[in-house]
């Protein structure tokens, strides 16, 4: 059991050496700053707000997956995600913060566990907010959506932090926050654990199949 949530998939060795982690809304507080940007691009070149379900259902996936969910004009689309850019760029760093107790559990992990981030940001903006927030040493690799062909949910950006990590799938799990989190690792062939502190509810991350689910961070230092 953990965070009073079933263990879902039947018995397993439950060390892992490798742990892997989406970034926004697994490590780092950032979600009310991401649908503030989607509403902001919205506004500036539609003119009216698709409902806030939208937003949601597409975290955790890139930028421009999410605006094809209200357009199909590229031209368009590259606009909005130039205009979400700038607005993230102004506000992020009065407006993230860490979770409480991940740099604990992240400390802790470190002593007995390779440790890695995929997430669907870019380069630049992953290490500005693990910088920021004094994560990113803890991470032997990042995986970022500039650097794969295929982004989550595909299996792709866990498959690459694992072959730069030099891990095994069978010893490895993913964290994340999302369903798009859980399809990536299952696709990959890794463990996988939906965090219930996000912003996905406890029946849309179940649909997903994980193996675990977390309700505190302090119970990753369970698995």
């Amino acid at each position: 059991m953990c965070g009073g949530a079933p263990f879902l998939s039947g018995a397993i060795d439950p060390e892992f050496d490798t742990f892997l982690f989406d970034l926004d809304g697994t490590l780092i507080d950032s979600i009310e700053l991401i649908f503030r940007c989607y509403r902001h691009a919205a506004a500036t070149h539609l003119g009216e707000q698709p409902p806030s379900s939208v937003w949601r259902d597409g975290l955790g996936t890139p930028l421009r997956e999410q605006f094809r969910a209200v357009t199909s004009d590229a031209d368009l689309i590259e606009t909005m995600v130039v205009t979400y850019r700038e607005f993230h760029n102004e506000h992020h760093d009065s407006s993230v913060s860490v979770y409480p107790d991940v740099e604990e559990v992240l400390r802790a992990l470190r002593r007995r566990a390779k440790l890695g981030v995929v997430t669907s940001k870019l380069r630049a903006g992953a290490e500005r907010g693990l910088k920021l927030l004094g994560l990113f040493h803890f991470f032997d690799v990042v995986v970022t959506a500039d650097e794969v062909e295929h982004a989550k949910p595909h299996p792709e950006p866990v498959e690459t932090a694992l072959e730069r990590l030099g891990a095994s799938a069978a010893r490895s799990i993913f964290i994340g926050d999302s369903p798009h989190d859980i399809a990536s690792g299952r696709g990959a062939g890794v463990k996988t654990a939906g965090v219930l502190w996000g912003p996905f509810a406890r029946d849309e991350l179940l649909k997903a199949s994980p193996d675990f689910l977390l309700d505190s961070p302090k119970k990753i230092l369970d698995l």
